[in-house]
C-alpha cells in the first residue's frame, strides 16, 4: 500500500488510474487506500461544471484544461455520463470529445458512469477528486451530467461551480431559478454567438435580481464560444475571483452525512439481511403477504443489537442483592427454564439487559460453567429481527450452533446458541425480538 500510494503521489499514470479504478468500484482495499492518500490532499482546486444537456460542458471543460495548461498547472477531468437504467452501461462520449489532449501528460481525464446515483454525479465522484489531488494535480474539473432543477450535488465536492446555459431556453431560466441557477458561483452563456444571447443574459440577470443567495453572492455572467475557445480565459479569471473560505467545511459537513449513511447502510445488509431475502421479502410485499414498513422497522431498529449479558450465578437471592438493590436496577420475578435447566431474572439497563442465570441442575449448563470457571458473564445475546433467516446465514457460513433447532426460552422469546468456536471464544445468542 505505501509504495502505491508514493507511486500516486509521484504521478504514474498507471498507479492512478488503477486507484481510481479501484475507488469507483469499491474494491476491498479501496477504503485503506483513501485513508493513507488523504493526508495528501487539499491542494486541487476543484471547479465543479455543470448545466442542462447539450449546453456544451464538455467542450467547455477541453477549452478550460488548455487554459490551465497554458498556466502551467496541471490538470484532472471527472467527467460523469449517464448509465443506462436497463444495463447500467453508459457511453462515455465525453473522453471522446478531449482527445486533443490525450498526448499532454499534464491532464489526466477519467469518464465514470453515474451507475444510477441521481444528482448528476456518481456516488464515486468525490472520491475519485480526492485521489486526483493526492496525485498532485493542481486543477480538477467535475463535469456533470445534464442536470434540471434538483440534480445539484456537485456543490457538494466544488470548491466553486460554473452552471452552464445557451441561448434558446426561454421560459426555461424561470424552472431552474429554484435549481441549479441558485448554486452558480458564475453563470456561463456558452455558445453566445447564437441568436438570443442578449435576451438570456437580460433573463439572468432579472432572475438573480430575485434570488439572493445567504451569502450575498451575485455570479458574474460570462459569455463564451467553447469552440472557438472564446471567452474561456475570461472564464477561468471569473472562477479564480470566487472565494468561500467555509465552503470546505460545508462541504465536509455534507459529505460525512453521506459517509455515514452509505457505511450504516452497507453495514445493515452485511449483517442483518442478505440479497436472496431481500428479494424473497420484495416478493411477499408485491403480494400483500408482508408489511414493508415492519419489515424495515424490524431490520433498522431491532437487527444485531445487543439485547442483553447472560451472567451465570450460584444465587439469584446473592447476585439480586447487589445488582437489584445495590446498584437499584428493575428487578423481576424469577422464570424458569426447564430445557435449559436453569432459573433467569431479567433487570433493564438502558436499552439492553442483564440476565442472572442460576442453575436448577447438577448437570446443567450454568453449572458445569461455574464448576469449570466460576461465577461471571456466561454469553452475549444478540437481538436480530428474523432469526430462521440469521440462522440460515450461519449454516452457510460455516458458524457451528450449539443445537440444530431454534428454541423457545424466557418470555416466549425464540433463541439460538452460536459456539464459541466460531464466535472468537464467546458464547453468542441469538434471540428473536422487535423494536
Amino acid at each position: 500500500m505505501n509504495h502505491w500510494v508514493e507511486q500516486i503521489r509521484s504521478g504514474d499514470p498507471r498507479a492512478l488510474a488503477r486507484a481510481l479504478s479501484t475507488v469507483e468500484n469499491r474494491a476491498p482495499e479501496s477504503g485503506k487506500l483513501l485513508q493513507a492518500l488523504f493526508p495528501h490532499t487539499g491542494r486541487a482546486w476543484r471547479v465543479g461544471v455543470t448545466g442542462a444537456p447539450g449546453a456544451g460542458k464538455s467542450s467547455l471543460v477541453d477549452r478550460l484544461a488548455a487554459e490551465a495548461r497554458r498556466l502551467g498547472q496541471t490538470v484532472g477531468i471527472l467527467a460523469v455520463d449517464p448509465s443506462s437504467p436497463y444495463s447500467g452501461g453508459a457511453i462515455l462520449g465525453d473522453r471522446i470529445r478531449m482527445q486533443s489532449h490525450a498526448s499532454d501528460a499534464g491532464i489526466f481525464i477519467r469518464s465514470m458512469a453515474t451507475r444510477g446515483f441521481l444528482g448528476g454525479l456518481a456516488q464515486a465522484t468525490a472520491d475519485l477528486a480526492l485521489v486526483l489531488d493526492a496525485a498532485g494535480r493542481d486543477v480538477i474539473l467535475v463535469e456533470t451530467v445534464g442536470v434540471g432543477q434538483d440534480e445539484i450535488d456537485v456543490v457538494k465536492l466544488a470548491d466553486v461551480v460554473a452552471v452552464v446555459l445557451v441561448p434558446g431556453m426561454g421560459d426555461d431560466v424561470q424552472a431552474l431559478k429554484a435549481g441549479i441557477l441558485e448554486i452558480a458561483d458564475v453563470l456561463v452563456i456558452n455558445k453566445s454567438d447564437r441568436d438570443g444571447a442578449e435576451r438570456l443574459e437580460q433573463d439572468l440577470r432579472a432572475a438573480l435580481e430575485l434570488a439572493h443567495r445567504p451569502d450575498g453572492w451575485v455570479p458574474p455572467i460570462v459569455r463564451t464560444v467553447a469552440t472557438e475557445d472564446k471567452g474561456v480565459a475570461e472564464l477561468l479569471a471569473a472562477l479564480r475571483e470566487c472565494r468561500f473560505p467555509d465552503r470546505a467545511a460545508a462541504n465536509w459537513r455534507r459529505r460525512l452525512d453521506e459517509m455515514l449513511r452509505d457505511r450504516l447502510m452497507q453495514k445493515v445488509f452485511s449483517s442483518a439481511v442478505s440479497d436472496e431475502e431481500l428479494t424473497a421479502v420484495a416478493v411477499e410485499v408485491a403480494a400483500r403477504r408482508r408489511d414493508p414498513y415492519a419489515f424495515v422497522e424490524q431490520l433498522v431498529d431491532g437487527g444485531g443489537r445487543l439485547d442483553h449479558l447472560g451472567i451465570a450465578v450460584r444465587s439469584l437471592d446473592s447476585a439480586l442483592a447487589f445488582y437489584g438493590r445495590a446498584l437499584g436496577l428493575a428487578e423481576t420475578a424469577p422464570e424458569e427454564v426447564p430445557q435449559e435447566k436453569v432459573r433467569v431474572v431479567m433487570l433493564p439497563a438502558g436499552e439492553s439487559r442483564i440476565e442472572l442465570l442460576e442453575a436448577t441442575s447438577s448437570d446443567s449448563p450454568i453449572a458445569r460453567f461455574i464448576a469449570k470457571r466460576g461465577e461471571g458473564l456466561h454469553h452475549v445475546a444478540l437481538r436480530v429481527p428474523d432469526l430462521a433467516a440469521a440462522v440460515e446465514r450461519l449454516r452457510a457460513s460455516g458458524a457451528r450452533l450449539v443445537s440444530e433447532s431454534i428454541q423457545s426460552g424466557a418470555g416466549g422469546r425464540r433463541y439460538v446458541f452460536v459456539h464459541p468456536s466460531s464466535a472468537g471464544g464467546v458464547l453468542v445468542e441469538l434471540v428473536e425480538g422487535r423494536p
